[in-house]
Order: structure tokens, then sequence, then C-alpha cells
């Protein structure tokens, strides 16, 4: 089985997917931090390609930051000054090659992720 990289973030204050949530994709490598891919969500929440396809797989540390911050302004969540979250980080390790599914569930005061399937 080839490893693979997929998302989905939702949108529990408003009970909804988050779509047009930008998201990057950095390897980490030490105290290196290459960026390999900016996406943006769809209509479901999900992004319309796997994050990190099987041909580019590679066992490791890596990096999704979802850019919550400009997604709550777009969808007029009134802000503060500054927004309680902005950019979210999400550092995890592949350590085989299978499907890693990484979900975001996101609120204006709070997030939660965890190994999907």
């Amino acid at each position: 089985m080839s490893g693979y990289l997929t998302t989905h973030v939702l949108d529990t204050a408003r009970g909804c997917p988050a779509e047009g949530l930008k998201i990057e994709l950095f390897r980490i490598n030490g105290s290196e931090r290459t960026h390999l891919k900016t996406l943006a969500t769809n209509d479901d929440g999900r992004t319309d390609e796997q994050i990190l396809p099987a041909d580019d797989f590679e066992t490791g540390t890596y990096e999704l930051v979802f850019h919550a911050g400009e997604y709550l302004d777009r969808i007029g969540t009134p802000a503060e000054d500054p927004r309680f979250l902005d950019v979210i980080p999400l550092r995890f390790g592949m350590s085989e090659a299978s499907h890693y599914h990484v979900p975001l569930l996101l609120s204006p005061f709070g997030y939660s992720t965890y190994r999907g399937s």
C-alpha cells in the first residue's frame, strides 16, 4: 500500500464544512522547514487533490498550516485585535506508508484534530 495524506476542515461553530480555507504543507527535517504545497478547501471542506499523493509520499515529520484567521474574516466572524485563532500549525509524523487523514474541527475560539481514516 502506498502512503498519502488528506484533510477535512469542519466549521463546528456554523455546523458546516469550512470552504476556501488556505492550507500549506511543509516537510520538517531537523531545523529545516521546506514548503511543499499550498491548497484550499472546496465546498465540502476537503482539498480537490490529496495533500501529499502516493507518488510524493515519504515517511517523516510534516506540518500542515491552516490559515483560520483569513477564513474567519472572510465568513464575517467578528474580529478581535488580535484574533484568538489565526494561523494553526499542526506538526505530525508519518511513520509508515498508509493513508494519513488529519482533519481539523474549527471554531473561532478552539480547534481539535486527530488521525482519522
